[in-house]
């Protein structure tokens, strides 16, 4: 099968197995047939699952510790992890299988390796998710990252779809014009770029804007859809695959056409989320454990997707602050709870910092322009989260500019002790 061709028909795919009106338990039946044909089909071909059982709720949790441990286990050309940090700090490339890595928010980065078939499967998922009426009107897509990836190489094949890719670590200005010029149908990028780019360039006259890569806070939402005049997207996309894109009607839906997801709960009815990439056929990677926190939604969508909607992605488990109290209990404050506090205390508050710089020692950052009384009410909301839970950490109020980083993801909300003192 031609490159062209698996692209068209993950396209079809994907529309067909989400397609509107379908039914959610019509969908389940599905998945479970599709899920179950990988396990059987797919699972066997790396060494970490020789042998292993074809029955999900078998197989062993992993993480990213596990697959990096021995990366050549779980991808059938069984490539070490040294070869394929060499290969991508230099071509990217090992025969056909393209090497990338994580940004690596949450401490070292991981590798993920795709050959040529994932690549496009990949580009005919996405395209049909965000961009799915490019055949009628052309695209011209801005992804805007501190990366590039391979995953987006097909992309320019077709006269209908440019792709441009603008790196982060450049710095905006380096290539804002470039920008401004190519004229993006479709921008996708961080919040806080975003917000950067409503503030700063005037040009920019996009149909679709997509965040992705941060938590998005509302703030952020209202200043970027107020310049832009359109609601602002979602895509939830990691190394280990992409998880969820936003539909017309601005609901984020989980990507269960092409991952099965099971739900670990978390403190406030959060979950963090173990994924099977069922439709990966070159690496391998079955119930896989993130960290990140969901907000799962109780309710379909308007647009009649039977696909799970996500209300919220709330941040990363690794950022929710642990706490052993004096009666022994353990507690854990999602950053989702301290974001809300500061936020709720005052209406003028558009930036923060909520980081824990010590066991005891939390300090709130705001910006300067704030006044005292709003700053004061600020301290006071996060004090609260955490005196109502029977904690009384030292909290610290800093006023101070909180510069623009391109080349790093923002973290409102960030643990900064050390992985053995977090917890």
């Amino acid at each position: 099968m031609s490159s062209r061709l698996r692209i068209a028909s993950a396209f079809a795919q994907t529309l067909w197995t989400s397609r509107t009106g379908r039914s959610r338990v019509a969908f389940k039946r599905w998945q479970s047939s599709a899920l179950q044909r990988w396990l059987d089909h797919s699972l066997p071909a790396v060494d970490f699952y020789e042998g292993a059982a074809r029955r999900l709720e078998m197989l062993p949790i992993i993480d990213k510790s596990v697959v990096m441990a021995d990366f050549a286990a779980f991808n059938r050309g069984r490539i070490s992890a040294e070869d394929g940090w060499r290969a991508f700090q230099t071509t990217g490339q090992i025969g056909e299988v393209s090497l990338g890595a994580s940004t690596g928010t949450s401490g070292n980065r991981a590798l993920y390796a795709v050959d040529a078939c994932d690549k496009d499967r990949w580009l005919g998922t996405i395209l049909s998710k965000a961009v799915p009426r490019f055949l009628l009107d052309p695209e011209r897509v801005a992804v805007i990252l501190p990366q590039n990836s391979a995953l987006y190489d097909g992309a320019n094949r077709s006269r209908l779809l440019r792709l441009m890719f603008f790196d982060l670590n450049r710095g905006i200005e380096a290539w804002l014009d470039d920008l401004e010029r190519f004229a993006p149908t479709t921008i996708v990028a961080p919040p806080r770029v975003l917000r950067h780019l409503a503030e700063h360039a005037e040009r920019l006259q996009p149909r679709r804007i997509f965040a992705g890569g941060e938590t998005l806070d509302p703030f952020d939402r209202t200043i970027i859809e107020t310049h832009f005049g359109k609601r602002l997207g979602q895509i939830y996309m990691a190394t280990e695959g992409l998880f969820a894109v936003s539909c017309s009607h601005g609901a984020l839906h989980l990507a269960e056409d092409a991952n099965f997801f099971e739900f670990e709960a978390v403190e406030g009815g959060l979950v963090s989320p173990r994924v099977t990439c069922f439709r990966r056929r070159f690496q391998i990677m079955a119930r896989y454990r993130m960290n990140d926190l969901l907000r799962l939604s109780d309710r379909p969508c308007a647009c009649g997707s039977p696909l799970q909607v996500v209300d919220e992605i709330v941040g990363r488990l690794d950022d929710a602050f642990v706490f052993d109290r004096a009666d022994g209990m353990r507690l854990l404050v999602t950053p989702d709870v301290m974001r809300n506090a500061v936020l709720e205390a005052d209406r003028s508050i558009t930036d923060f910092r909520i980081l824990r710089e010590g066991a005891e020692q939390i300090a709130l950052v705001l910006e300067p322009k704030l006044a005292a009384h709003g700053a004061k009410a600020a301290r006071d909301a996060l004090a609260d989260v955490f005196s109502r839970r029977g904690l009384s950490p030292t909290l610290i109020l800093r006023q101070q500019a909180m510069e623009f980083e391109p080349h790093r993801k923002l973290r409102r909300v960030e643990n900064r002790l050390p992985p053995e003192d977090a917890r």
